[in-house]
Parts: structure tokens; sequence; C-alpha cells
């Protein structure tokens, strides 16, 4: 079973994790195993991050992140 992580850096509604989650989910991560965040990379507290490396440890033998290219 895979899990997926994916994060945006801005909340305000222009950036969005659909491509991650469709890069994910057609690499086989089930979409109840799909952890995001939408918080700046210089913030600490990423809740979503947290759960998916419970998750992690937990058991789950792998995890993937969706990098699409910035353009």
């Amino acid at each position: 079973m895979l899990i997926g992580y994916m994060r945006v850096s801005k909340a305000d509604g222009s950036q969005a994790t659909y491509l991650p989650q469709d890069a994910l989910i057609a690499a086989g991560v089930a979409a109840t195993h799909l952890y995001e965040d939408m918080a700046s990379g210089q913030q600490d507290d990423r809740p979503g991050l947290a759960a998916c490396l419970k998750a992690l440890r937990e058991g789950y033998p792998g995890g993937l992140e969706a990098r699409p290219t910035r353009t």
C-alpha cells in the first residue's frame, strides 16, 4: 500500500493540490491515503506531514511525493 503527501506554499487559493493529487492517484495511491498541507516551507507546523509520517511509522511500506515542475 502506498501513501502520498502534497504541499502547496500558499493557502490563499492561488495554488491547488489537484495536480499532485492526480499524479499520486495515477501512481496507485488510494485517495484515503493522501495527506496534504497548505503552508509555507518556512512554517514548522505541518499536520498533514505529521500524519503522513505517522502512517509510515505504523507500517505502510512506502510513500510517494509528487513534485510537478514549476513554471
